[in-house]
């Protein structure tokens, strides 16, 4: 990799202006992902900001009840945590269903939701991608390559078809977290439905965030704490893969209707992907077997597969049925 320089700043504000002040600047976590890019020339910062000692790493109770998880909370100790795993069990399931252990023990809440999209085009500098480099091209979208089993389904643009790789993104959409970002004008807290921009024509930028802006903290509501929930993903093999598909969901019936769910799909868009349509047509209904199908179907029709991954929307059905069937058991 290319030669760069290394600072280890001693608070928010200093981390924060030290990358402002220099364009060539990257906030650095745990590198689990960013490290392996730099090796592969895909990111060439001149100055790592090592963000892991400041006072990011516990895990709180909000003023109205929920959680607050600091930013260089290690995903290991995310996953493991008490009421993580009593009040948000779907989050610990994401996070376990991620990577192996060796580098959950390492890699970081803000530095996962910010990881790359590990299309095989991206990571190869020998090949064109407008993530890259915005109208260079997407080798993704012609047809019959033999990497599209891993590609776009849902929201992919004439641009794009890569997917987002992070399991907790897609978890933490399900649950309406918010996200805590300190800039150099200040503190703000974006929704992460808000947060990941689809590609459209720029596919290069992945978030709302600017080059400066720190990811700070994640919040939880506490209106989703104990509902039934949980994460499902499938994968080529049980560990060390990333997903071909995934499914978080959160729900709440009174009697034997449902009266609010929750639903976000993974490994199968650009982002993290909320499945309001789906949600909608669930409200009010029984959770009877063609109930669910005619809801996630609503969803799937929205769907554009590529050619040899079409296979990922009648798995993603077959999934969202089986996880909301068991989910309403637990709730009834």
């Amino acid at each position: 990799m290319k030669t760069f320089r290394y600072e280890r700043p001693d608070s928010v504000a200093t981390a924060v202006a030290g990358v402002a002040a220099h364009p060539g600047a990257a906030f650095l976590g745990a590198g689990t992902s960013l490290v392996d890019l730099m090796k592969l020339h895909v990111e060439e910062p001149t100055l790592l900001v090592d963000v892991t000692s400041l006072s990011l790493d516990r895990i709180g109770t909000a003023r109205d009840g929920g959680l607050v998880i600091g930013a260089t909370v290690r995903n290991s100790d995310l996953a493991t945590d008490p009421r993580v795993r009593a009040e948000y069990p779907l989050l610990a399931e994401a996070v376990l269903s991620g990577a192996s252990a060796q580098i959950r023990n390492v890699a970081t809440v803000g530095g996962n939701l910010l990881q790359r999209t590990r299309c095989p085009y991206y990571r190869d500098v020998t090949k064109p991608c407008n993530r890259r480099s915005a109208g260079s091209g997407c080798p993704a979208l012609e047809s019959r390559l033999p990497h599209s089993p891993h590609l776009a389904v849902l929201g992919a643009s004439p641009a794009c078809a890569a997917v987002h790789p992070s399991d907790l993104a897609v978890a933490l959409t399900a649950l309406d977290a918010l996200i805590e970002v300190t800039g150099p004008h200040g503190t703000r807290t974006v929704p992460i439905t808000s947060l990941y921009r689809p590609p459209g024509d720029a596919p290069p930028d992945d978030t709302v965030l600017a080059r400066a802006d720190m990811i700070t903290a994640v919040r939880l509501p506490a209106a989703t704490a104990a509902w039934p929930c949980a994460y499902r993903k499938a994968r080529d093999r049980a560990s060390f893969a990333f997903g071909t598909a995934s499914v978080a969901a959160a729900l709440r019936m009174t009697g034997d209707h449902i009266v609010d769910v929750k639903l976000a799909f993974g490994a199968v868009a650009p982002v993290p992907w909320r499945a309001r349509h789906a949600e909608r047509a669930l409200t009010g209904r029984r959770p009877v077997g063609h109930v669910l199908r005619q809801a996630v179907d609503a969803e799937l029709v929205h769907a554009r597969p590529l050619h040899g991954n079409a296979f990922k929307v009648d798995l993603l059905r077959n999934m969202t049925v089986s996880l909301l069937s068991e989910l309403a058991g637990r709730a009834a």
